[in-house]
């Protein structure tokens, strides 16, 4: 009921907006405004012409990529984007007063949600920022007896989750700086910096259902990690992050941390029974489909399956009426096979057959089916056009082939 509240109301202030009106909301989070199936996308020549109506968006199913804004965030940040505007450094008027009361409540529920003290928390633009703050100083302080350790919590493209308290605990035994980027982890698996021995961790606004354009960096404050500002500046954020705090982000990754703590036991079950239905009901229907990634040191909202004998590319844009990808967002520009299967052995042809589905917090089941009935007729129909599966089905054996170029 909250969730619709919030829509109504987000509806009504832009129906009440000067200036043109959007397209009605047909997809996704915004089917929850009202009781629609999915539908499959207009054809391109009817969503070139406005007079036909509103142009349907597909479904989103890239979670990884970034995930939408959650309503109660959106709540959250209006104020400070309208009423309380006041600068949060400013300290000589009840302006500034109320954005850094506000900035400072962010801090302790960003905090709250990895088991950090607030004051180990430094407002960023983003996990990529907070990596370069973190690598530049630790890199800085190796030695030759040293070493620095950096692991990613939860992969982006295969979903793995990497044994943190583990390589935490050796570290820390090693006295060797620990950091890990936690951008898809934050908010979706239970994390304590204090538990598993992190010294640094990087944290994204948008990969939480919180705005884009704002981050955090948690800095162990005992033993002291010392960090050196990647910018001179007014000596914001303890001097570790210079340049005026954004309040409404701020704001917004504060309550996005809030909702994910309230909300992460019962967002991870629903997400599960959603991952595992869309894997089953694929590869009960097609063969030579591969999961890639460990199966049981996995978070399920991020799925990677290669499709043998189908290029990825061809899938993706048979897809168009859901929004899926390949891989990274990071380096969706490159045409190569993704690093990451090709660094745990995935072949090269199976890494160029992976596709990404990303489930979250506002993925229907009705999204899902339509996801898995329209990758198993395309998938069909392009291994029917395909020479390599038919010799496949021929019984031919394609490695024992010897390829030639010309």
């Amino acid at each position: 009921m909250l969730l619709r509240a919030a829509w109504r109301r987000a509806a009504v202030a832009v129906t009440a907006a000067p200036g043109p009106k959007p397209a009605a909301p047909t997809r996704g989070l915004r089917l929850r405004v009202g009781d629609h199936a999915p539908q499959s996308a207009v054809p391109a020549d009817t969503a070139a012409a406005p007079e036909a109506g509103p142009v349907l968006r597909p479904l989103y199913m890239d979670v990884q990529a970034t995930t939408p804004l959650d309503p109660r965030v959106l709540d959250a940040m209006l104020p400070y984007l309208i009423n309380y505007y006041g600068n949060p450094h400013s300290r000589t008027h009840a302006y500034g007063w109320e954005s850094e009361a506000a900035m400072e409540r962010a801090r302790q529920q960003v905090a709250s949600l990895i088991g950090a003290d607030p004051r180990e928390i430094i407002f960023t633009s983003g996990a990529t920022e907070s990596n370069n703050i973190a690598i530049k100083e630790l890199e800085a302080a190796i030695q030759p007896d040293t070493s620095l350790v950096s692991v990613m919590t939860v992969n982006n493209e295969i979903g793995v989750k990497q044994p943190i308290a583990e390589i935490g605990r050796i570290c820390s035994s090693r006295k060797v700086y620990f950091h890990t980027d936690a951008a898809q982890a934050v908010g979706k698996i239970p994390l304590d910096v204090n538990d598993m021995k992190i010294d640094l961790m990087s944290i994204s606004g948008h990969k939480i259902y919180g705005p884009k354009g704002v981050g955090a960096i948690y800095i162990r404050r005992r033993p002291r990690v010392r960090v050196e500002a990647l910018q001179s500046g007014g000596g914001q954020e303890r001097g570790m992050r210079s340049g005026t705090v954004p309040t409404p982000l701020v704001v917004g990754l504060g309550a996005a941390c809030e909702v994910a703590q309230q909300e992460m036991e019962y967002d991870h079950k629903r997400i599960s029974k959603l991952s595992e239905r869309l894997i089953q009901n694929i590869m009960k229907s097609l063969p030579d489909v591969v999961m890639n990634g460990d199966p049981k040191h996995h978070y399920p909202g991020c799925i990677n399956l290669s499709f043998a004998y189908v290029e990825g590319e061809s899938l993706l844009m048979a897809l168009k009426d859901v929004a899926l990808s390949s891989g990274s967002a990071c380096t969706s520009a490159s045409l190569e096979p993704s690093y990451v299967l090709r660094a745990i052995g995935t072949d090269e042809d199976l890494a160029h057959s992976s596709i990404r589905f990303g489930i979250g917090r506002f993925t229907t089941e009705e999204e899902v089916d339509y996801t898995v009935e329209k990758c198993i007729q395309h998938v069909k129909r392009l291994r029917e056009m395909s020479p390599l599966w038919e010799m496949v089905q021929d019984g031919i054996d394609l490695k024992s082939i010897k390829w030639t170029q010309h």
